[in-house]
């Protein structure tokens, strides 16, 4: 089984460099009308663009957020270093809603795609360990895995 985030993009192309020139990734494969997929880290980010119901889905309009303040489903990714992503994506161009900030088990920020859909990035600082990889895979980048 593979696990991949669909995202609706009104604009293909500006989201396919969001996730690859800003979070690292890399085109794993593009296709006709746009289809995009973004290898990033263990997992892809599919991008396409919206569009109404189909005969598998046939009460379903895909659109991109309107209201990016009201979420019911997020990008959520765990990183080793979160202060060090931090400070590589917003020199990639990446905007932050805030720096990261300490909760009980966790250090957390969030940013937004150029469609509104918001990415949570967190590092664990549970001192159980949390969740995290039995191994993280190694990178050349620090937005690959890490």
């Amino acid at each position: 089984m593979v696990l991949a985030h669909f995202i609706v993009s009104d604009d293909v192309e500006r989201s396919r460099r969001f996730y690859t020139e800003v979070l690292g990734g890399r085109v794993a494969y593009s296709g006709p009308g746009g289809l995009t997929y973004v290898a990033l880290a263990n997992s892809w980010i599919i991008i396409n663009v919206g569009g109404g119901p189909t005969d598998d889905k046939p009460t379903v309009t895909l659109d991109t957020p309107r209201d990016p303040d009201r979420v019911s489903s997020f990008l959520n990714i765990r990183v080793k270093d979160v202060h060090a992503l931090y400070a590589e994506w917003s020199a990639r161009g990446a905007r932050f809603l805030t720096p990261p900030k300490q909760h009980e088990y966790e250090i957390r920020c969030y940013i937004r795609d150029p469609d509104g859909h918001l990415i949570e990035v967190g590092q664990t600082t549970d001192p159980e360990g949390d969740w995290s990889p039995a191994h993280w895979p190694p990178s050349t980048r620090a937005g690959d895995s890490e």
